[in-house]
């Protein structure tokens, strides 16, 4: 999809633009989301009650809405919402907080929402996150950690984009913030015939769906 996006942008007269288009495109997640929703209506959900696309917005309650990837909302009942992200390089560093301070940012909101009713009676909803990161030289070289005051957890110490982003999948799960998560790598030379890797086997594709189809069976 974002090879797509770029060509368009060339054959627009728009190449000095560098990859603009292509990360401002969007779309580039949309096959997980096909993917996410056969899992719904196999695990025995009707397709009426998917929304993608448009319709994604769910009350907040630090901002008014938050647009979600996917969301299952069925009779007034939020079942399911789902996030899906990704970044390619080079600039790694530029983003990475970012796309942390945003899923955090997501789940608190969500959550505080949840409390105070604004999902009527919902049961608690599966909340999930997906991050897909390009696998390259940057993404898998150390990176150095700045300590002007106070030492960082040990964890962090040499990590690469690639296994901060890891870390940061795995502790949102074990802080339940999101009730599944998964992470997967992918290079630009194989990533487009479906060649991927799976970092750590408790974030894999295969344990979201999982969890995902465990979540919507107690509602079929």
């Amino acid at each position: 999809t974002r090879a797509q996006q770029v060509d368009r942008q060339k054959q627009s007269g728009r190449a000095d633009q560098g990859l603009r288009s292509a990360v401002t495109g969007g779309a580039q997640m949309d096959g997980f989301i096909d993917l996410f929703t056969r899992l719904i209506v196999e695990a025995g959900i009707s397709k009426q009650y998917i929304f993608r696309g448009r319709d994604v917005e769910l009350p907040g309650f630090f901002r008014p809405t938050k647009e979600w990837d996917l969301l299952v909302v069925r009779e007034n009942t939020l079942l399911v919402a789902i996030e899906a992200k990704s970044q390619v390089g080079p600039s790694f560093g530029n983003n990475f907080n970012n796309r942390i301070e945003e899923a955090m940012g997501s789940a608190l909101d969500l959550w505080t929402a949840y409390r105070e009713h604004a999902y009527l009676s919902s049961p608690q909803p599966f909340l999930g996150y997906l991050f897909m990161l390009e696998d390259c030289g940057v993404s898998r070289n150390p990176v150095k950690v700045r300590e002007p005051h106070f030492k960082v957890f040990p964890e962090f110490v040499g990590a690469s984009y690639c296994r901060r982003y890891e870390l940061f999948c795995r502790k949102l799960v074990l802080e339940r913030h999101y009730s599944a998560s998964a992470f997967i790598t992918s290079c630009a030379e194989d990533g487009p015939s479906g060649a991927y890797a799976t970092p750590a086997d408790d974030l894999s594709l295969e344990r979201f769906a999982r969890v995902l189809v465990g979540h919507l069976a107690a509602f079929v």
